[in-house]
C-alpha cells in the first residue's frame, strides 16, 4: 500500500522547469503518511511521478518509481495496492522468456505491461490503482481495481494532466485550487456522505471509476472500461453452490494474507470478521502467533440500549470465537471526547465530510493497529455482496425514486436554510442518480419483478453503498500506514454471488444463509446464526451534547460559512429536540448526533480548504 502523484504534459518540458521537481515533491508529501518507509520521484520530459512507500512486499528491493528499459525506451510505474495473483502472474511471463528481477508485484505489473500492452489489466487479481509512463508511445496508462478499493482522483489544467491517491495530493500543486459549486453541495447533501462514482465533489475533480483505467496522450485523455459485472442464469443445485461459495471465499483470504511482514485482522464478532478469522489462523497454523482487534466504546455497558438495528453487544460473540481460535487480542476503546475530537482529522483524511463518528471512530482504532502491523484483513462488504442489510429483503425499504439507505430527504436538508435548499433541489438530484443507475444494473431475460428487483438492490448496493465504505476504510487506514484488505470483494466472488438466485441467498428466511451455511462448522454456531449486528457506535448521553456544544459554537460566528449555509431558527430547535425523534439519513447508523457531526464536518472542510464557492 502507498501513496501515488505525479502529472504529465506533452507541451512543456518538465525538466527546463525548475519548479516542476518542487511541485511533485510537495504533492507526494501531501499524502507521505499512506507510506512512511520510503519515497521516491521519477521525472522526465512530459512526465513526473511520485510515490510513498508502505513497504509489504519484498523490502528491500520493491522501491518505486520502478523503471524498466525495453529497446532502449524507458518505462515506470508507481502503484498503490497489493496483486494476488502475482505467482500465477509470474508464470505467464515465464513462458515468454521474462523473468522478473525482484519477488515484487509492482514490477511484475510493469514487466506485464511491456509485454502484453494495456490488455494485461484484466488479468490482474488484487486492489490497485497504478499509472505507467510508457516512453515508446509517450504515454500514461492510469487504472483502478474492479471494486473500487484503491483511490485514483484526476484532473485538467490547461494541457496538463495531474493525478493522485487523494485529493489534497493535486491541491498541493499550484496550479489546481479548491472549488465548490452547487453540484458540490448536491453531491455533500443529496447523496453523501456517498459519493456519485467517479465524482470529486469538488469542482472539475473526477475520479477513475473501478474497473476502468484511462489513457494520456498527445490527444488527451480517454477512459475505457476493463471489466463489468454480467447477468447470467445460475445453474448450480443448492449444494454446489454452498461449495462453491465456501472454496472462493476461503480461497480469496488465503490469497490475501500474502505479504512479506505480519497480518492481522478485525474481529468484531460479527459473521464476516469471523469468517476471515478462522481462514487466517488456520492457514497460519497456530492462532498464538496472530493478532485480532475488536472495537467498541467507553461507557456502552453502561449506556446500550438494544434496537432492531442493534439488538446486543458484539463482546460476547468476540469471547466465543477466541474459545475457538485463542489469538493475540486487543480490545480497544474510544471515548466520546475522543469521537468528537477526531472528526476534522477523519475530514481531513477523506477531504470531504463523511460518516462522521462512524469514520471517526475507524480512524482512532487503525491508528492503534498501525503501531504493531502494517497489513489488516477485514470482513467488510460481505453485506453488500450476500444482501445483509434489511433493504435487500424488506420491501417497505425499497422505493421507486431513491436508493433505500438513503430515503430521508428531509432531515438531510432539516438545517439548510429554505432558500439554499431549493436551490439545490436535493429531491430530483437523489432521484435522477438512483434512477440513472438503475438502468445500468445487469438483468437476464425472462426473471420476474421480484427477481429484478434483487438484482439491482445488489447492484446498487455495490456500486454505490460499498464504494462509501471502501472509500471510508482506504482513508482511515492509509491515514496511519496501515493496509486494509477486503477478501469479500475478490472479483471472482462478486461475479459468482451476483447470479445466485435470491431464494439461496436468503434460505429459510435468514439474511446471508448462504454465506452461514458455507462456514457451518468452522465457525461457533453462536456466532456463525447470531442476528447481523451493523458497526458499533456510542450510546453515550454525553456524546450528543458534546457536538451539539461544538454546532452552536461554530454558529456563533457570523463569518462562519455554515452561517450562509442553516437556518439558525432550524438548529436551535433541532438541537433542543430529543435525540430519539431523528431518523437514519444514511444507512443504519447515522442518525440525529451524525447529522450534527456531518455539518461539523462540514465546517473543518471549509476550513481546511478554503474554497473558492461558486453558488
Amino acid at each position: 500500500m502507498c501513496g501515488i502523484c505525479g502529472f504529465s504534459d506533452f507541451e512543456n518540458d518538465f525538466e527546463l522547469c525548475g519548479e516542476s521537481a518542487e511541485n511533485l515533491i510537495a504533492m507526494r508529501k501531501a499524502i507521505d503518511y499512506r507510506g512512511g518507509d520510503e519515497h521516491g520521484e521519477y521525472l522526465q520530459k512530459h512526465v513526473a511521478l511520485g510515490h510513498a512507500r508502505l513497504s509489504i512486499r519484498d523490502i528491500s528491493n520493491g522501491s518505486q518509481p520502478m523503471v524498466r528499459k525495453k529497446d532502449g525506451r524507458e518505462f515506470a510505474v508507481v502503484f498503490n495496492g497489493e496483486i494476488y495473483n502475482t505467482a500465477e502472474l509470474c508464470d505467464i511471463l515465464s513462458e515468454r522468456g521474462i523473468y522478473p528481477e525482484t519477488s515484487c508485484d509492482t514490477e511484475v505489473i510493469l514487466l506485464l505491461y511491456m509485454e502484453l500492452g494495456q490488455k494485461f489489466v484484466s488479468l490482474l487479481n488484487g486492489i490497485f490503482a497504478f499509472v505507467i509512463w510508457d516512453g515508446a508511445r509517450e504515454q500514461l496508462m492510469l487504472a483502478r481495481d474492479r471494486s473500487g478499493v484503491k483511490p485514483l482522483f484526476y484532473t485538467k489544467h490547461n494541457s496538463m494532466l495531474l493525478f493522485g491517491s487523494e485529493i489534497k495530493s493535486l491541491f498541493a500543486h499550484p496550479a489546481v485550487h479548491p472549488v465548490v459549486d452547487l453540484d458540490s453541495f448536491r453531491e455533500i447533501f443529496a447523496v453523501g456522505p456517498a459519493r456519485t462514482p467517479g465524482c470529486g465533489v469538488f469542482a472539475n475533480i473526477s475520479e477513475i471509476l473501478p474497473a476502468h483505467f484511462a489513457v494520456f496522450d498527445r490527444r488527451g485523455l480517454y477512459e475505457k472500461k476493463y471489466w463489468e459485472l454480467s447477468a447470467s442464469m445460475h445453474t448450480d443445485s443448492y449444494e454446489q453452490t454452498v461449495e462453491k461459495v465456501s472454496y472462493l471465499v476461503h480461497d480469496a483470504i488465503k490469497k490475501q494474507m500474502v505479504s512479506d511482514v505480519p497480518v492481522c485482522s478485525f474481529l468484531s464478532g460479527g459473521i464476516d470478521s469471523s469468517i476471515v478469522t478462522a481462514v487466517a489462523c488456520k492457514e497460519l497454523g497456530s492462532p498464538l502467533d496472530f493478532n485480532t482487534f475488536s472495537f467498541d466504546f467507553a461507557g456502552n455497558d453502561r449506556y446500550f440500549v438494544s434496537n432492531s438495528f442493534q439488538p446486543e453487544r458484539d463482546n460476547k460473540y468476540v469471547g466465543i470465537m477466541l474459545e475457538k481460535y485463542p489469538t493475540n487480542h486487543s480490545f480497544l476503546l474510544c471515548d466520546e471526547g475522543k469521537l468528537v475530537s477526531l472528526l476534522r482529522e477523519a475530514t481531513y483524511a477523506k477531504d470531504l465530510p463523511g460518516m462522521a463518528d462512524v469514520d471517526a471512530s475507524l480512524l482512532c482504532f487503525c491508528e492503534t493497529v498501525a503501531r504493531s502491523n502494517k497489513v489488516v484483513l477485514t470482513g467488510e462488504c460481505a453485506d453488500e455482496i450476500f444482501g445483509g442489510y434489511p433493504w435487500f429483503y424488506k420491501s417497505e425499504l425499497w422505493s421507486d425514486d431513491f436508493f433505500p439507505w438513503s430515503k430521508n430527504m428531509q432531515t438531510r436538508k432539516l438545517l439548510l436554510n429554505d432558500s439554499f435548499a431549493r436551490s439545490l433541489d436535493l429531491e430530483s438530484y437523489a432521484s435522477e442518480k438512483f434512477k440513472s443507475s438503475l438502468k445500468k444494473a445487469p438483468l437476464t431475460e425472462g426473471e420476474g419483478p421480484q427477481q429484478i428487483r434483487h438484482r439491482q438492490i445488489s447492484y446498487l448496493n455495490q456500486v454505490w453503498f460499498m464504494q462509501t465504505l471502501l472509500d471510508r476504510m482506504d482513508r482511515t487506514s492509509m491515514h496511519y500506514g496501515l493496509e486494509a484488505r477486503v477478501p469479500f470483494c475478490d472479483h471472482r466472488i462478486i461475479e459468482y454471488v451476483y447470479n445466485i438466485p435470491w431464494e439461496m441467498k436468503f434460505s429459510g428466511g435468514v439474511e446471508k444463509s448462504l454465506l452461514r451455511e458455507a462456514f457451518r462448522g468452522e465457525i461457533p454456531d453462536e456466532v456463525l446464526f447470531r442476528k447481523k449486528s451493523p458497526y458499533p457506535k456510542t450510546y453515550s448521553p454525553f456524546y450528543e451534547q458534546l457536538l451539539a456544544n461544538k454546532l452552536k459554537t461554530i454558529l456563533a460566528d457570523p463569518q462562519s460559512p455554515l452561517c450562509f449555509i442553516c437556518d439558525p431558527v432550524k438548529v436551535k430547535e433541532f438541537l433542543q429536540s430529543p435525540s430519539d425523534l431523528g431518523k437514519p439519513w444514511f444507512g443504519q447508523l447515522m442518525s440525529s448526533p451524525q447529522l450534527i457531526a456531518y455539518f461539523i464536518q462540514l465546517q473543518y472542510w471549509f476550513e481546511l480548504y478554503e474554497p473558492e464557492i461558486l453558488i
